[in-house]
């Protein structure tokens, strides 16, 4: 039989402790919850749910690389991209030189300073060539290759096209002059030469930059997606914890005030004894 009247043995502090514990736990965890948002906070908690948990978190922050890696692709194609199109703009000016040294009417002074000026002009592509380099890539230079860019967390990758096949037209435009009508004319047939290369590098640069820009947009959702899937397995829902929180306060002041209860009752005793 158990003892009832004892100072030894104070069966009812035994369970009112127990039961505080117990309140003190479950307290404890919902406090966690409630402090991180989490409901899975490690692997004691819950071992399957921590565990694809972190191999989720493993994946987002390699999308994060994969983002980091096609916005350092897409850096250096819009750089080259600039470059090209400064270069399209100022060959429109180098055709308006030529034709002007085209005029049979020029004096051979006016002759000289259109030559001089189409020599400043054809100097400047190469200027505008060495400065299309970002983070120490440059598709246009003549020593270009092609770069490939992590597309994917698998590893696949995307490729930027090199535009070096450029260069050689310019080259030989820079090897024209227009002191004559005559050599204007043969500018003029170099010139439209590398007006079709930097076209064909225009379209080139822009079609794998929308490629790089697609496949952004797709990594982006596929983290938004997976950042939510992760959600639904570890996220604690506030509104529910909260109102844990408070029954579980409730019930702990009502343990502590219960063991007091338990622990006075050997102090009753010492009545028996006046």
């Amino acid at each position: 039989m158990p003892i009832q009247n004892s100072i030894n043995t104070n069966v009812g502090a035994f369970v009112a402790l127990q039961n505080l514990n117990s309140v003190n736990s479950r307290l404890d965890s919902v406090q966690n919850r409630v402090s991180t948002g989490l409901k899975v906070n490690s692997a004691i908690e819950d071992a399957s749910s921590f565990a694809i948990a972190q191999g989720i978190r493993g994946n987002l922050k390699a999308y994060e690389a994969v983002s980091q890696g096609l916005a350092n692709g897409r850096g250096v194609a819009t750089v080259a991209l600039a470059g090209a199109t400064s270069i399209s703009d100022l060959l429109g000016d180098i055709q308006k030189k030529i034709t002007e040294g085209q005029s049979a009417g020029n004096s051979t002074e006016q002759q000289s300073i259109l030559n001089s000026d189409f020599s400043n002009l054809v100097s400047q592509i190469n200027t505008f060539i060495v400065n299309a380099t970002y983070n120490g890539r440059n598709l246009l230079s003549n020593a270009s290759s092609s770069l490939n860019v992590i597309g994917n967390v698998d590893g696949t990758t995307l490729t930027i096209r090199s535009n070096s096949a450029f260069n050689p037209t310019a080259i030989n435009l820079g090897a024209q002059q227009i002191s004559s009508t005559v050599a204007a004319t043969k500018a003029l047939s170099a010139l439209f030469l590398a007006m079709a290369s930097i076209n064909q590098v225009l379209g080139n640069i822009g079609a794998d930059t929308r490629t790089l820009d697609f496949q952004e947009a797709f990594i982006s959702k596929l983290s938004d997606a997976v950042s939510e899937g992760l959600g639904s397995i570890v996220d604690a829902d506030l509104a529910k914890e909260s109102s844990r929180l408070q029954a579980l306060q409730v019930q702990q002041q009502l343990s502590v005030q219960t063991l007091n209860i338990a622990n006075q009752k050997p102090s009753g005793l010492l009545s028996l004894f006046r």
